[in-house]
């Protein structure tokens, strides 16, 4: 990667025509790029720096893609701002708040800059290294998965009507001050039973817009989707007592007192709101969306999470 090479910097600053630009931070980084901000940062060679970076994608004069990265979080945060609230704003990073020029785009850009060439990589003796690409979600995997879960977070209140109640048994979910299991321990016979009883349902990614094709109960079960949501919660756990890399467990705004949490593992995301029920995702399930009930112990569990999530600023 160009990392910040002198030359890769001012090619990069020089005429860059702004395309869009988005916050990496602890608490809002694109999560497609990893489970957590050091992993993120790591995707474009960088340090996890505690104030976090913005990032600027544009093109320049030639067409080449560049990916421009500025200490100044403020400045890239109110161009956005102003962008989501349908105003004109112009991006212009001062040279001194430049930190790298980076070749490549690590996000999708569906726009192109007017009157130049069509987008495409810059010419390898002006990038010092590979060009950034977005990570391939064309197949289920870590990337689609967790934009599975940040689509979910946003569309709320439409996979939350899908759900109907009484698909789950009052059973416990997770404890703040015990083991996460599902329904009890997930060796025992009570937690079989308690899976069957449809403690958690589950529901495809591609299928948002059918409540009628969510599944629950021993269907879920025989797609090994209670296993997994047992592990994600025993993590989920360990969490508050070992706190994870920065960025895993992140906490935003929800309508009223609620909060809502995205939280990521190896092979999980999850994504709830503080007075609701909860979401996980699977590597191992491809397209797959497993609804957690509320149950005795799950609001406990979430409020842990949210005490010791990164929150924006």
């Amino acid at each position: 990667m160009a990392g910040t090479d002198e030359e890769a910097v001012a090619a990069a600053d020089d005429a860059l025509y702004v395309l869009t630009a988005v916050l990496l931070t602890p608490a809002k980084f694109p999560s497609v790029l990893g489970d957590d901000y050091p992993e993120a940062c790591a995707a474009l060679g960088l340090a996890p720096l505690a104030d976090g970076y913005g990032l600027v994608l544009g093109q320049d004069g030639d067409g080449a893609r560049w990916t421009v990265v500025i200490d100044d979080v403020s400045l890239v945060a109110v161009a956005i701002a102003s962008w989501d609230c349908g105003m004109e704003y112009d991006l212009s990073p001062d040279e001194r708040t430049v930190v790298a020029g980076l070749p490549g785009w690590p996000l999708a850009v569906a726009v192109a800059a007017p009157n130049v060439p069509a987008p495409h990589d810059p010419a390898p003796d002006i990038a010092d290294g590979p060009p950034l690409t977005p990570p391939d979600t064309s197949v289920w995997g870590p990337a689609q998965r967790r934009l599975g879960a940040d689509e979910i977070a946003l569309q709320w209140a439409t996979w939350r009507e899908q759900i109907d109640d009484t698909q789950f048994a009052t059973v416990g979910v997770a404890s703040t001050s015990g083991t996460s299991t599902v329904g009890g321990s997930p060796d025992s016979d009570s937690a079989a039973s308690a899976d069957a009883e449809g403690s958690e349902g589950t529901g495809s990614a591609e299928q948002a817009a059918d409540p009628e094709k969510v599944e629950t109960g021993e269907q879920a079960e025989a797609q090994g989707g209670h296993s997994g949501i047992r592990r994600v919660l025993a993590e989920a756990r360990a969490y508050v007592d070992s706190p994870p890399p920065l960025g895993r467990v992140r906490s935003s705004f929800a309508p009223g007192d609620a909060r809502t949490l995205r939280a990521d593992g190896p092979g999980w995301s999850l994504v709830a709101r503080t007075d609701d029920i909860a979401f996980v995702l699977l590597d191992d399930e491809p397209g797959e969306v497993l609804p957690v009930g509320r149950g005795p112990e799950l609001p406990g569990l979430l409020e842990a999470l949210d005490k010791m999530a990164v929150r924006p600023l």
